[in-house]
C-alpha cells in the first residue's frame, strides 16, 4: 500500500486515496470529522467488524490504533504501522494514518444485505 499522487489538468498534484478491501471490510484514507467520538477498545483490540456465525472479526492491536465515530460513520486512526488481522483472511498492513471504515453492503432484488464474509 503506497501513496499515490496524481496531476490534474491544471498541473496541480493530488494525492489520491488509499483503499483497502478485507474481506467485507473496506478502508479508505479520510480525515476524521469534528465531534467523532472515541469508541472502546474490546480486549486489547479495536474491532472493525464482527461476522454475525461465526464471531470472528476484522481487528488491530489497540496498542496502535484507536476508532472514532460520529452518528453511523466509524473511523480508525493508526498511530504506528499495524496488521489488519482476520481468522480467515491473510493480514493486511496499514501504515499510520486516518481510515473510514465501511462494512459493505450488497444489492438482490429481495433486499439490501451485508455482503457475507
Amino acid at each position: 500500500m503506497t501513496s499515490q499522487r496524481s496531476t490534474n489538468q491544471e498541473g496541480n498534484t493530488m494525492k489520491k486515496a488509499i483503499q483497502i478491501r478485507q474481506g467485507d471490510v473496506l478502508v479508505e484514507t479520510r480525515s476524521i470529522p469534528k465531534g467523532a467520538d472515541p469508541v472502546p477498545p474490546e480486549c486489547g483490540l479495536v474491532i472493525l467488524a464482527r461476522g454475525e456465525a461465526t464471531g470472528h472479526h476484522h481487528s488491530v492491536p489497540s496498542a496502535r490504533a484507536a476508532m472514532l465515530a460520529k452518528g453511523a460513520e466509524r473511523f480508525l486512526r493508526v498511530e504506528r504501522p499495524v496488521a489488519l488481522s482476520h481468522q480467515e483472511h491473510a493480514p493486511i498492513q496499514l501504515r499510520a494514518g486516518v481510515y473510514e471504515v465501511t462494512i459493505q453492503r450488497e444489492y438482490t432484488p429481495e433486499e439490501i444485505r451485508a455482503v457475507a464474509d
